[in-house]
């Protein structure tokens, strides 16, 4: 198969190593990060994606972000540290930070994805920025990781700007918390659509009862959504 530059392209390591602010040393972390899956399916040679990195992202972003504020907000009770946290690693704030640093220019997808407006997607560019910061901290380590997050997180606390995004889960967990017994799942009923447009129907269950259903491009927004139409049926 002849390679179309505009889609098969390489990684500028370099420039994109000074979008971020950190040199890389593993060059291979920064095109496995910046690899969307549609990319690799589309080659059939084995390339990287960056699935697994993004997973371990996430779960850095996280830990690094409950240190910073439950440092730094002494005022905040548990529920609202909380908040801020699910507010400052949400898909909306992620994709924020991701069209910082450009990862659009330079995440690697297949020609149907690329078309179809995938370098400007939030599912995709917030993805990839959690395996950014995975690659980070596999090259750097925790402080370099740490470094480059707080770069996004500590300005938007500064401007309040979490706090205009409502976390829906959250708060429905915390009205079902009231009752010890009461449970809260959140069940995938429905996927649909191809790679580069997919659409996630999520039930959000009371025990057994569905109390509300959403729909989303990604399961977190399918998520959301859920306990958004769960909320307004309780009345809140």
């Amino acid at each position: 198969m002849q390679r179309e530059s505009k889609f098969f392209k390489e990684v500028d390591c370099k420039k994109f190593s000074e979008m971020v602010g950190y040199n890389f040393k593993n060059k291979a972390l920064v095109i496995e990060a910046l690899t969307h899956s549609s990319y690799a399916n589309e080659l059939h040679d084995g390339t990287k994606y960056n699935e697994r990195l993004e997973f371990l992202g996430d779960s850095v972003l996280s830990i690094v972000v409950s240190d910073y504020i439950y440092k730094n907000c002494p005022e905040l009770p548990e529920g609202k540290l909380t908040k801020l946290r699910a507010a400052l690693v949400c898909e909306r704030s992620l994709y924020g930070y991701a069209k910082q640093i450009k990862i659009g220019e330079f995440i690697r997808l297949s020609k149907g994805e690329f078309r179809n407006g995938g370098s400007d997607r939030p599912s995709i560019l917030s993805d990839a920025f959690e395996a950014v910061i995975a690659a980070i901290y596999l090259d750097g380590g925790m402080e370099e990781a740490k470094k480059f997050i707080l770069r996004f997180v500590v300005p938007d606390i500064k401007s309040a700007k979490p706090f205009e995004f409502k976390d829906y889960k959250t708060i429905l967990q915390e009205i079902v918390q009231k009752n010890p017994e009461e449970r809260l799942t959140y069940v995938l009923v429905k996927e649909t659509g191809p790679d580069h447009d997919k659409h996630f129907v999520f039930e959000v269950h009371l025990n057994s009862n569905v109390i509300g259903k959403g729909g989303g491009r990604s399961k977190k927004e399918a998520e959301q959504e859920a306990a958004r139409v769960a909320l307004e049926l309780m009345g809140y």
